[in-house]
């Protein structure tokens, strides 16, 4: 594999650490520079303990940064929309893990984001980043803006069902439950800048910000929505979205799992999980923790047109790092695997 120069933007919270995880040990990758505003000159063992004789690297400043193949961005909300001309003057590719670039249509910032997108001429530029449904635009794409968590574990749970229009698009409802990490940042970062802090942000009975890229990706518009709520589960890492869908047509479970099997019997990186025994019978967030998977289950209510659909994923990996890597390979032509074999630890 040819070497690639990667530096990485906000490399001292959550997602930036567990992308440096991977990337340390990609064969195809240099990590070249990592950025910390707060913690600039100190090294990166001092935020991420994990890395301890792992790596030399020590934090920068981010005016400090070199041109760079590929830069990844894991700043928080609404930084890279305002320093984009800065980051494509340093790398010819760019990964963005926030939420700056994930919507298609500008009108949608001041709604969800809370204002408006200062250069809404850019949304068209990145593709958006689950693999599963886009992995076509990535080929050779020069941006691309990682999904949210959350969205993610929803999008491809739902996807299939929506895309063969077999449910009612007016009634679907999803609980997803996560992990304290979807905030993002580090405890000391959180408590030093607690305006940055999405982890209390992230737990919302409606109006979650996420609804947006699921409605987008869903084909969702008007009077249809996804009627969402975000809870806490007390785990640090993972996230288990459960949704409640009503069939459009009387399905039953063995044509339900062929559609799922039509459009994910061949990735990578989606099991459908649904075992008659065992203790792991469904989805099970605690099992993926450090793996790059997306496991999807589903039971058809037999007393009425209800289908239950769960999915669980680890938050900082399929939700954030890992799916950013994955499509990093991707854009490169790389193996799209590379660095993510990692299947996950049991017991836990």
């Amino acid at each position: 594999m040819p070497e690639l120069q990667v530096s990485i933007v906000g490399g001292s919270g959550y997602t930036g650490g567990e992308l440096l995880r991977l990337l340390l040990f990609h064969p195809a990758v240099r990590i070249k520079q990592v950025t910390s505003e707060r913690f600039a000159g100190k090294p990166v063992s001092r935020v991420h303990p994990n890395l301890r004789s792992v790596t030399r690297l020590k934090f920068c400043s981010v005016e400090e940064l070199d041109p760079c193949d590929v830069l990844f961005l894991c700043l928080p909300h609404g930084q890279a929309m305002h320093r984009l001309p800065y980051f494509r003057q340093r790398a010819e590719r760019i990964i963005d893990l926030s939420g700056d670039f994930r919507l298609r249509d500008p009108e949608a910032y001041p709604v969800w984001y809370g204002t408006p997108h200062p250069h809404p001429e850019w949304l068209s530029q990145f593709v958006y980043g689950i693999p599963e449904i886009h992995r076509e635009a990535m080929r050779g794409a020069r941006y691309i803006s990682s999904a949210g968590c959350n969205a993610t574990a929803v999008i491809l749970a739902l996807y299939p069902l929506y895309r063969e229009g077999l449910v009612d698009p007016s009634r679907t409802v999803v609980e997803v439950k996560g992990g304290s990490s979807e905030g993002g940042n580090t405890p000391s970062e959180a408590s030093h800048h607690p305006e940055r802090n999405d982890a209390v942000r992230s737990y919302k009975p409606t109006r979650h910000r996420h609804i947006a890229e699921i409605e987008q990706e869903l084909g969702l518009s008007g009077e249809h929505t996804v009627h969402l709520s975000a809870t806490a589960l007390g785990i640090v890492r993972g996230i288990m979205a459960t949704a409640h869908v009503f069939l459009t047509r009387p399905l039953d479970e063995k044509a339900i799992w062929q559609v799922y099997r039509r459009y994910y019997g061949q990735e990578p990186f989606i099991r459908i999980v649904k075992e008659r025994q065992g203790i792991y019978r469904f989805p099970e967030p605690k099992i993926l923790i450090g793996s790059n998977y997306c496991d999807i289950g589903f039971e058809r209510d037999p007393r009425s047109n209800r289908l239950v659909v769960i999915s669980a994923l680890d938050n900082l990996m399929k939700g954030a790092a890992g799916q950013a890597v994955q499509a990093m390979n991707i854009m490169l032509g790389l193996e799209e695997t590379t660095a993510l074999q990692f299947p996950g630890l049991h017991p836990v």
